[in-house]
This record gives C-alpha cells, structure tokens and sequence, in this order.
C-alpha cells in the first residue's frame, strides 16, 4: 500500500499585524488583524520519493469581534516530490467582501506519477498485499510490486462558491466548478530511473491496464477529459466555531452537475453529509464528533475519476478517497470507489492542555477515532472474472462490505484555526488473520496534515 513515513518540521510562528489584544471571559487572548501560520514539512513515499512542501494560512480576524472565526482566510500550498509528482493548492474564504454573501474558491493542481489505483467497488477487486510486502523485503528476491496498483495522473481543480442567508442557520449555496483530468499507464521508465537492475520495478500490465482491456473502464474515458458545471445545495450550521467545533450540527445538501457541451462526459451526483458535534465535558475539554457522508449518482454511470471525491461547497477542495486523511484514516487512497459509497467518521476530541506563548492561544489535543466506507452502488466489474494470466488475482469478493478502521493522533492548535495533526489508523482486516479480507485494505498509515478531519 502507499504508506508514508513522514517526518515534519512544526513550524508554527504567528506574527499579529495589529498589536491590539484582548482577554474573553474564558481567559483567551482575542485576535485581531492578520495572523500568519507557516508549516514547512519532509515526508517520504516508496514510489515517489522525498517530499518537500510547505503550508502557509493567513486568517484575517479584524477588529477580533468575530474570534475566533475569521473574516477571511487565505491557504497556500506546495510539495514536491523527488521523483517529479507535485502539488500545488490555493484558497481563499471571505466572508465580507459581497454583503450578504460568503465567497470560496480554490485552485488545486496535482501532478501524480504514481496515483493509487486498486480497482472499484472495495473488496470486488482483490488486493495482494503478500506480494507487496515481499517485493520490499529486503531478504526476499521478490520484485517490488507496487506499481501494478498505480496509474498517472495529472488532476486539476477550480471552483467558486457563494453562500446566502436564509436564516441565522440555514442558508443556499452555489457555485461553478471546472476539473480536468489527464490519465494514463504508469510510466515504468521515469519509476526505474536510477535504479540498479536487481531493484527495478518488472514492466508488466498494470490493474488499470486489465480494467482498460476488460472494457470496465471505457475508451471515452481511459484517457481523462475535463468537465465542467454547476454545484448548488442547502447547508444548516449551527457550530459554536468552525476550525474546531466542540457543540452544534453541520449538515448540507448538494448536487453536482457536469453540463453536456462543455463536460467530455455528462454526469450527475449527488452528496449528503451530517456533522454533529457533543460537548462531552464543556469549555472544549471533551467532545464527541462524528461525521455521516453519502456520495451517489444519478443513473448508472459517470467517469471513474470523478468518483473517488467527497464533495463539499466552500473554500476546501474536494477530500480525496475514499481512504486517507480526509476521508478514512487507515486504508489505502482510492480504496472503496463505486457509483455511490456510504462514509462515517467518528471521534473522542480530548484538549488536556491550554495555554499561552506570547500572545497565542495554544491548545494540545489527543483524539481517538474510527472510520469506516463501503460501496452501496458498485460498477459492474464482471468481466474480470474472464481475465486469465495475470501475476495475482484481480477479482475478490462477490460484494462490497464495510472498511473499517481504527486509530489515534494528536492536534497543536494554535488560535482554534492553525491546526497541526499527526494520526495513525489501522484497518480492522489487519487483525483477521484467518479472513479472505486479511490486509485487504493494507495493514496501517500515518499522517501529517493540517486541520481536523471535519
């Protein structure tokens, strides 16, 4: 599986452009103007090599009536990898420049070498991980496999959405969205650079290549393509903040379409999501968080590589998955892909030290988690079946059932909106050794990010 093993440098300088400074009745410094909070990080992945990035937030907070929500907030984003995969993000909330109205946009570009590819419909396409664990033993003469489950990919994404008021809780969102996708084979040539014969990768077909030649993924879409449309929805949020939420609900509503005539292909999708947020023990000491999500599709088709997003509206980019940071902590990205896919996250939120550096606010959190997805509408992926002579098998389980993970991690939170997370998750089918699903979803991953999940 993709698995990182990730070190990173917590940076966390906050320079205030306005000296002012109060004190709220619950003893926190309120902040008011701008307030930078820089990241730099090292991480580093088998397939694509060192990581070098760096993350940049500047929150605008005002005359600080609002703290610790801001009044606008711009993030900045850009890490490379060694073998030449990159990313590059931008966005940008503001919430005062059109009265009336919240503005999000944001501009992601991603240029991915070795983008994960485990076929679709979760545990209908079998994963070996046997044989991934012995091409990177060291005292096995197995050769490394990994790139059988990966494909390139060149993603870009573009959108901007408006958010009105109904009421003081409810409220209509829509915006405009363009993506362009460019896909292909993995490209064995780059991977093998500068690799000694022994440690080179074998160039045989990939999964992506035996979905192409079954017909599951067609021609029309095998390449990638753009689309482009509309997004349009209901949101009700009634959070006491919205970096780090200890009390209230958020949930929304929305659909997507991709309009014939300026999208390669048409489709349309729907998304669904329920946050809830319990204060356990009040003045954020101990809060129960869970998050519900339901990503469907109208009709029966869409292109596979507009599948594998939760959706949202605002200044976030669509969380990749289903499996990683943002979506199920634990099992590899793109693991559970379908037509529709059910999603839940739910977490303990334990904040067991605050104080002040200077004229920050500094919070040290410790959260304990489980995650979980399943395919609820798959793709018909029976042609597999007919497929001989690959090197492993390409067909699992005649059905999906869920992936469940489970895990910890730890928050440096700075200002209830710089917010620094290191977690691990492990998938439960690690632990059933005598199961056909034993480290189907792989066998654990670590994360350094930024946020919380929701």
């Amino acid at each position: 599986m993709r698995k990182f093993i990730t070190a990173a440098l917590l940076l966390t300088i906050s320079l205030s452009l306005i000296a002012k400074n109060e004190v709220d009745e619950n003893g926190q410094i309120v902040k008011t103007g701008y307030n930078f909070g820089p990241l730099p990080a090292l991480a580093y992945d088998a397939d694509k090599g060192f990581q070098i990035g760096a993350v940049l937030q500047l929150f605008n907070y005002g005359d600080g009536s609002s703290y610790p929500n801001y009044r606008s907030k711009t993030f900045l984003e850009y890490s490379y990898f060694t073998k030449g995969s990159q990313l590059i993000q931008l966005r940008y909330d503001n919430k005062e420049l059109i009265p009336g109205i919240r503005w999000s946009s944001s501009a992601r570009v991603n240029l991915d070498r070795a983008y994960d590819f485990y076929g679709f419909n979760g545990y209908q396409s079998f994963y070996d991980n046997d044989k991934i664990a012995k091409g990177k033993d060291k005292s096995s003469s197995e050769p490394i496999f990994s790139p059988f489950y990966k494909l390139q990919r060149n993603e870009v994404k573009v959108r901007t959405d408006f958010l009105g008021v109904i009421t003081p809780a409810l409220r209509w969102e829509g915006g405009l969205f363009f993506d362009y996708y460019k896909i292909g084979s993995i490209d064995y040539d780059n991977i093998n650079k500068g690799k000694s014969d022994e440690k080179k990768f074998p160039e045989i077909p990939t999964l992506f290549d035996y979905y192409k030649q079954a017909g599951i993924i067609s021609d029309k879409e095998k390449d990638g393509g753009y689309a482009a449309g509309l997004r349009a929805g209901m949101v009700y949020d009634t959070r006491d903040k919205e970096s780090a939420p200890s009390r209230g609900i958020w949930a929304e509503g929305h659909i997507i379409a991709a309009l014939p005539g300026i999208s390669k292909i048409q489709y349309y999708k729907y998304s669904l999501t329920w946050r809830h947020y319990v204060p356990i023990v009040d003045e954020d000491v101990l809060t129960f968080a869970y998050r519900i999500n339901y990503e469907g599709t109208f009709g029966n088709s869409a292109p596979f590589y507009a599948l594998s997003y939760i959706t949202n509206m605002g200044e976030k980019c669509d969380f990749e998955g289903m499996g990683g940071f943002q979506t199920v902590r634990g099992i590899m990205r793109t693991r559970v892909v379908g037509l529709d896919m059910a999603t839940y996250n739910a977490e303990f939120r334990w904040r067991f030290a605050k104080f002040h550096i200077g004229k920050q606010n500094i919070a040290l959190a410790l959260n304990g988690f489980s995650d979980g997805s399943v395919t609820t509408k798959g793709i018909d992926v029976s042609n597999l079946k007919r497929i001989t002579g690959t090197p492993v098998a390409i067909y699992g389980q005649d059905k999906d059932t869920p992936h469940i993970t489970f895990g910890a991690g730890f928050r440096f939170i700075m200002n209830e909106n710089f917010i620094v997370a290191a977690e691990y998750g492990t998938p439960l089918s690690h632990f059933l050794k005598n199961s056909p699903l034993h480290n189907q979803d792989g066998t654990g991953a670590f994360y350094v990010n930024v946020g919380y999940l929701f």
